[in-house]
């Protein structure tokens, strides 16, 4: 008689980029990082005519990051991200060290950012309402980046030291900033919408939060507590798309984006529409406000200040303080 495995089916070998998700996943990083990763293994891939990582090697590698700095004129910072998902591939995924590179470095571009005036600001204000007021409120008030913002539990507003927690920011680094004492009052109302929303989902058997960091392991009861769920909490319940599990995220970035494109063309600003340029403003209107960079710096978790240093360049003090000589002219 035939040997009854033989008969069995056979469970088909994952997919190489399933494979890769799934290692990424297990090894504990942010699902955005995983989507990132995953596009450009996914563009080396296809760059290369579709040939398999484990046929390709340095050359391969080196001749992905020469094109999108040369032929697509990419940043610096998009060059970086596609070497650290290579190496990532590589090394961790593969085990295979790929040693020292070399390609053409992208060329940095010295861009000043898009800063709103004062009266920008308010005019930008005028045109929200509801929670995506306080959002934008928030960020010019706190300096926050809009990934920052709509990571916002409930626990990081701290009303008794007058802190907001930024927890594992860009670099995955933790910092805090002021809490600006005119959002005090829409802060607590919108907390109190969040317990009345987590509240009904728990009555409807959801109001299970993600945590990040395998921290529900660590604290089993914490992803049902208020303190654990997001600020700006999702209108609807949605599925996890790592887990599965039906549960409320915050808000999606999208939305945030389309309301300030609304607003700033509301307000007949002629200039972007970014959730950044709010950061950038709470920066320069510091600065112009006597504060130092130092401190500047901190609140807004930059690592070095010489990138803080760039909003020198934008205060409003009209080409530097200089007075243009047409101003001097009796006319």
């Amino acid at each position: 008689m035939d040997d009854v495995r033989h008969k069995l089916p056979s469970t088909p070998t994952p997919r190489f980029l399933d494979q890769v998700r799934f290692h990424i996943r297990t090894s504990g990083l942010a699902y955005r990082t995983e989507q990132t990763y995953i596009h450009w293994v996914k563009r080396f891939i296809y760059f290369h005519g579709k040939q398999h990582p484990k046929d390709m090697g340095i050359a391969e590698v080196e001749a992905f990051l020469n094109h999108i700095a040369v032929d697509r004129n990419c940043s610096v910072s998009t060059q970086r991200i596609a070497l650290n998902a290579l190496i990532y591939l590589y090394k961790r995924f593969m085990g295979i060290d790929v040693g020292q590179l070399e390609f053409s470095p992208a060329q940095a571009h010295r861009r000043l950012p898009v800063v709103y005036s004062r009266e920008e600001v308010a005019a930008i204000f005028s045109h929200l309402h509801g929670v995506h007021r306080l959002q934008v409120e928030l960020m010019y008030g706190t300096g926050l980046r809009s990934a920052e913002l709509l990571s916002l539990r409930v626990k990081d507003i701290d009303f008794g030291s007058n802190n907001v927690y930024v927890r594992a920011g860009k670099g995955n680094k933790d910092r805090t900033t002021m809490l600006p004492q005119k959002l005090i009052p829409a802060l607590k109302r919108q907390i109190e919408r969040v317990e009345q929303m987590h509240l009904q989902d728990l009555e409807d058997g959801y109001g299970k939060v993600y945590l990040p960091d395998a921290l529900y392991r660590k604290y089993p009861s914490a992803e049902k507590e208020t303190a654990w769920q997001f600020l700006f909490p999702s209108n609807k319940i949605c599925r996890d798309p790592r887990s599965g599990v039906l549960r409320r995220h915050h808000l999606h970035p999208s939305a945030l984006r389309k309301k300030i494109k609304q607003a700033v063309i509301a307000a007949g600003i002629n200039k972007p529409a970014k959730s950044h340029s709010f950061r950038h403003s709470f920066a320069t209107h510091l600065l112009e406000s006597g504060y130092d960079l130092r401190t500047i710096q901190e609140l807004l978790g930059h690592s070095d200040v010489a990138t803080t240093e760039i909003y020198t360049h934008v205060v409003n003090r009209g080409g530097k303080g200089v007075l243009s000589p047409v101003d001097n002219l009796m006319i």
